[in-house]
């Protein structure tokens, strides 16, 4: 007899999570309910199958509002009605049009309108709601009529005062309101609650004809899904024969061109991977990757296939992938099995630049009603949480900070900060708004308006109402087509190879990149600044230990470099197993048969996978359930546990020694969500040895392809000081000579107007466009004629040195600029067919400081270009030891003189403590540690130099340094305002540094880890 009810899937309107609303009805005796979430759909697929689980009949359906105001509630009769309602909201949603007052002539949908909403004529299948409290209404002869059309409508939203309270919380976040300003329209009545079955129907007994309506309805609603059936689009082809067929001749066209024509083990794998794919019936999901790959290659875009589809020859055949999996012992079994009934996943990046054609490709091939992104609820989270209930309290935004960068238990304790914590707790979780998967795509046979509306973001592409979660439970597997900046570098590097020095690099031939001698030298001593995954300070520091002077070396590094690896001492294990092959034994023979090639340390999912079956003795379902668990898809904590009961049960039965197995499982465990697959790992590594391999070989062109591309692990500064390291001469913008991207004339590198502060970009481009289209700038004046720009723009551009080409100062530039522009008239602009010659003006010689252009580049582009931050320092001083000699002197105290690049927070017990970067005066990279005792006293101050006193530490092959003690060091005074002493130290704040956060625990201690470095025998 409930016909609406929410969830809080009705977004800032329902309190009810999903699963207690059914558990609520149950506890009523409710033996039928409709889901009518507000403009949505996104809770009906997991109401159904709780419903189903529990003897409730489901009814699906949806509330419709427009600006908060109730239209009507539709409910399916069928899959059909839903695909009705589907549509129409859609179209609503892309046309941004107010819904209608009357509902549409639907065939298979159920409509039930509030009485304050009664259409004139009421179409066979609609009805009018009667709530409880109207029924004193139907005295009257008006209503007496309409009898006949009536249904119990008894809207649940809440379900205690508390509840009620935290509705009419979420209304005024909803309409940006404070509590004390809702009006009663704003939220729903009192009564909007769920009761026992025989109360709710008490009222009506007077009116036995609205009861059997109301029951007549839940007769006629009969919404039933398949669960099982995959909703992917079937064929590429017409069939799944023809299907087969071409992917077969396209695989072994591919082996011939992988491979070669007498490969047998390649060719007996081809063979036998097509068979399984064939009898999972994947081939149309394989062939319309392939597809999308061939537009992309079309197009000259450069993809990286990657995750688990590399385990897969016929994607390496495809050209899906780059990675051999016979060369890696990669076994397909991890990508695809007889036991898998949904389609496998391909994870494909582009450059960031070409993402969206390739989407839009997708879309105009397989049809904007069968293609859409996967979507995505966005939590209430704890900041934003206190920020949003606060908003509504009236707290003023200092308050609002404070309570949104604080932990509670540092919060003030008044009454509305209780409030705001009280009721804030109860919206964790809550979902709080609909947005677009970040990558996710789904392509399915039927139009995707039969399981969902679809809402247009500001991007421009239609995205589901559901995530991926219950697109994956409904029979949907995503594409995911993703972008990424390292591919920029990439693909900008071979471009601007090709401009600059006239040499195409063959990126994609992954025999050029994949080991060779000199990026080999780069790789051990990690000096991959700029590169794919290998830059950050934490992966720098693991090359060297690891002394990492292969591609396979390489591989296992992308893996234990991962949180879950190294929190479980996996990593520590593999650097000493690594640099100490003869310090250990495998503690049981199954270790040294299976992860030989790790030195019998987990460092991939698979190897995870081998231990829990040939020595756990797991079946290899459970493998799957392990696997699932490990790549955040398990959703079953139950069925998790049930493993690992099987685990030590199977173990005990084998005999192996109880705190092994306990030890092992321990390490299973803390893989959870974070591993990667091999496959995977050996992506990333192919792609970070191609982007090592123009670095090596190609380094100005590749540093300049990182700048444009936004850089990656740090900011511009770090990217243009590895650009002069690499050989290059760096100026600043120029009008003749810039772009709005940075751009390269052979060695010299002039930085883009894109890193100007304060220039407009629409700007930027103008100068550009002028000057590709009537020639070169000949002097400011003539700027100024061709270019519409006010004094505070052509100021940025003199103090640039933007205008240095003219020979004159920037002091004389800035008077002429002044001169010109205070009697200059718009409308005359490009008027003159011959210029008249600028009147010369006798301008004073202003002296300038050699240093005014290092502070004038600070201001405008956070560093200098024209000298180092060390030259600016007040000291001569510049450190005992320099990085190049820091190997030589483990355990000894030395003081250095250094520029700061980052630092990453991780919080210990004992407090915070820093990881830091920094460069010596010759440019050269070093790292340090700072712990929370040291801190204390002498903490970091912003960017800038700073002398350091500490010890250092040689950890195989790789020093650090741990301070003790350390002090930012004073610039000199800008020497612009040497008559303003309060401006003079403002511009040294613009300094920057990056700063990362972690909130992971301390990696653990070597004493700590106790992973057996003996053999262990039952």
């Amino acid at each position: 007899m409930y016909l609406n009810c929410h969830s809080f899937h009705s977004l800032r309107y329902g309190t009810i999570p999903l699963e207690e609303l059914v558990q609520q009805a149950v506890a009523c005796n409710v033996k039928a309910m409709a889901l009518t979430d507000i403009n949505t759909v996104t809770g009906i697929y997991d109401f159904v199958k709780a419903c189903n689980e529990v003897g409730i009949k489901p009814i699906v359906g949806m509330e419709l509002r427009f600006d908060g105001q109730l239209r009507y509630i539709a409910l399916a009769k069928n899959r059909n009605g839903l695909g009705q309602m589907n549509r129409f909201l859609t179209d609503h949603n892309f046309d941004g049009t107010p819904l209608p007052f009357s509902a549409p002539r639907w065939e298979d949908v159920v409509v039930i309108y509030p009485l304050e909403n009664i259409p004139d004529v009421l179409k066979e299948n609609e009805y009018i709601g009667i709530r409880p409290e109207q029924l004193p209404k139907l005295f009257h002869a008006q209503w007496k009529a309409l009898l006949h059309k009536m249904v119990i409508l008894q809207p649940v939203v809440f379900r205690t005062k508390r509840e009620f309270n935290l509705h009419r919380i979420l209304r005024a976040i909803d309409i940006n309101a404070l509590l004390s300003k809702l009006t009663q329209e704003d939220v729903c009545k009192t009564s909007d609650v769920m009761i026992p079955l025989e109360q709710l129907l008490l009222p009506f007994t007077e009116y036995p004809e609205i009861i059997a309506n109301t029951q007549k309805v839940i007769e006629d609603c009969n919404f039933e899904f398949d669960f099982k059936t995959p909703k992917n689009k079937k064929f590429y082809t017409q069939s799944r024969e023809t299907d087969i067929a071409l992917l077969t001749q396209l695989a072994f066209e591919g082996l011939e061109w992988r491979y070669g024509a007498d490969n047998l083990v390649a060719k007996a794998r081809v063979e036998k991977e097509l068979k399984v794919i064939d009898e999972l019936q994947f081939s149309g999901y394989f062939l319309i990757t392939w597809d999308i790959i061939q537009y992309s290659n079309s197009c000259g875009f450069m993809h990286i296939g990657r995750g688990s589809g590399a385990n897969s020859i016929v994607s390496y055949c495809l050209g899906i992938t780059d990675i051999c999996p016979i060369e890696l012992d990669l076994y397909f079994e991890r990508f695809l099995n007889l036991n898998r009934k949904t389609p496998p996943d391909f994870d494909i990046d582009w450059s960031w630049k070409e993402r969206n054609t390739i989407l839009e490709y997708i879309f105009k091939r397989y049809g904007a009603d069968h293609v859409a992104f996967c979507g995505t609820n966005v939590e209430f989270k704890y900041r934003s949480i206190f920020r949003e209930v606060g908003k509504v309290f009236g707290l003023p935004k200092e308050e609002l900070d404070m309570l949104a960068k604080n932990p509670m238990a540092l919060h003030e304790t008044n009454t509305i900060v209780k409030y705001v914590q009280q009721y804030g707790m109860l919206l964790e979780k809550y979902p709080n708004q609909r947005s677009m998967h970040s990558c996710g795509i789904i392509i399915s046979e039927e139009p995707i308006t039969n399981y969902t509306p679809l809402e247009m973001p500001p991007k421009g592409f239609p995205i589901v109402l559901f995530d991926m979660h219950i697109a994956e439970d409904i029979g949907f597997e995503k594409f995911d087509i993703l972008s990424q900046r390292g591919i920029g570098h990439i693909d900008d590097s071979v471009k601007l190879i090709q401009k600059n020095r006239g040499i195409t690099v063959d990126i994609r031939n992954t025999a050029l990149s994949k080991d060779e001698a000199l990026c080999n030298t780069y790789l051990a001593t990690g000096k991959t600044i700029g590169c794919f995954y290998i830059e950050s300070p934490a992966m720098r520091g693991l090359l060297r230990r690891l002394n990492c002077d292969n591609y396979k070396i390489l591989v296992a590094a992308s893996s234990i470099i991962r949180p879950g690896v190294a929190q479980s001492g996996m990593m520590k294990e593999y650097i000493f197993r690594h640099n100490h092959p003869d310090k250990f034994e495998y503690f049981h023979e199954v270790f040294k048969e299976q992860l030989g090639e790790t030195y019998g340390i987990m460092v991939y999912q698979e190897d995870v996978i081998k231990i829990a079956l040939h020595y756990g003795g797991l079946p290899a379902a459970d493998g799957d359930i392990l696997r699932r668990a490990m790549s955040g898809k398990g959703r079953s904590k139950a069925a998790l546990q049930k493993v690992k009961d099987n685990f030590f049960a199977s173990c005990l039965q084998k005999g192996h020694p109880e705190l092994l197995s306990q030890e092992i499982y321990r390490q299973i465990e803390s893989f959870a969500g974070y591993s990667f697959c091999k496959a995977h790992s050996a992506s990333y590594a192919v792609e970070s040895y191609q982007s090592l391999y123009l670095k090596v070989h190609y380094p100005v062109e590749f540093m300049v392809a990182v700048i444009n591309n936004q850089g990656g692990f740090y900011r511009t500064e770090v990217y243009v000081h590895e650009a002069k390291m690499s050989g290059a001469t760096l100026h600043n913008p120029c009008v003749n000579k810039s772009d709005y991207e940075t751009t390269l004339y052979g060695t010299d590198v002039y930085l883009g107007f894109m890193h100007l502060e304060g220039l407009e970009t629409k700007l930027a481009q103008l100068i550009i466009t002028e000057r590709e289209a009537h020639g070169a700038f000949l002097s400011l004046e003539n700027f100024i004629n061709r270019i519409p720009i006010g004094i505070e723009g052509i100021q940025i551009l003199i103090f640039i040195g933007a205008f240095r080409f003219t020979g004159q100062s920037k002091n004389q530039l800035l008077v002429i600029a002044r001169l010109i522009l205070v009697n200059f008239k718009p409308e005359n602009r490009n008027l003159m067919l011959l210029q008249e010659p600028v009147k010369a003006y006798k301008l004073p010689v202003l002296e300038r400081s050699a240093f005014e252009d290092a502070f004038d580049e600070i201001e405008l582009l956070s560093f200098p270009v024209s000298c180092t931050p060390f030259d600016l320092l007040q000291t001569k001083y510049r450190g005992s030891v320099l990085v190049k000699d820091l190997i030589s002197h483990h355990k000894k105290t030395i003081k250095m003189l250094a520029y700061l690049i980052s630092r990453k927070h991780v919080p210990t017990k004992r407090g915070t403590m820093y990881f830091g970067t920094w460069i010596d005066n010759k440019g050269d990279y070093f790292d340090t540690v700072h712990f929370p005792d040291s801190l204390g006293q002498y903490p970091f101050l912003g960017g800038g130099c700073y002398l350091l006193l500490g010890t250092v530490e040689v950890d195989y092959h790789f020093p650090t340094v741990t301070i003790t003690k350390m002090a930012k060091m004073p610039f000199i005074a800008d020497p612009r305002y040497s008559n303003a002493s309060e401006k003079q130290y403002t511009a040294h704040q613009q300094l920057r540094e990056d700063v990362s956060m972690t909130h992971r625990a301390p990696y653990p201690q070597e004493h700590e880890i106790n992973i057996p470095r003996q053999k262990m025998t039952p």
